[in-house]
């Protein structure tokens, strides 16, 4: 398997979406829940828990792929940072959801997911 890591903790970070989405939905059924359906903080937390998910995904999709750069010095770099980026990426979305002030951290996943996808665009072989 090419990226052990990735495949890995990829599917860690979907079980721990399932888990959030569990622990969330206890009070969905509550119309006034976390301020109601269109507050802030509820939207944060639907996005980190779905983050969780999709970036869990997005790690097992590449954990399968082929590594890229042939397997170079620079090879281990695009998992890493997409690993970081899928955990920093709900982190910041539930801060942001206790403290709004932690929205301005949103820039750390962003910059960590897109240098990720760069470097497997222009490393990955054709």
């Amino acid at each position: 398997m090419p990226h052990s890591l990735n495949f890995t903790a990829g599917w860690w970070l979907i079980l721990a979406a399932f888990a959030s989405g569990a622990i969330i939905g206890l009070g969905f059924h509550r119309e006034e829940f976390l301020g109601g359906y269109g507050s802030f903080r509820r939207r944060l937390l639907r996005l980190g828990h779905i983050a969780l998910a999709a970036l869990g995904m997005l790690n097992v999709v590449y954990g399968l792929s082929p590594r890229p750069g042939g397997g170079g010095t620079l090879a281990a770099v695009p998992g890493a940072l997409l690993l970081a980026g899928a955990i920093a990426m709900p982190l910041v979305c539930f801060l942001t959801a206790w403290r709004a002030p932690f929205r301005h951290a949103f820039i750390i996943p962003v910059v960590l997911l897109m240098a990720a996808v760069i470097m497997i665009i222009v490393l990955m072989p054709a």
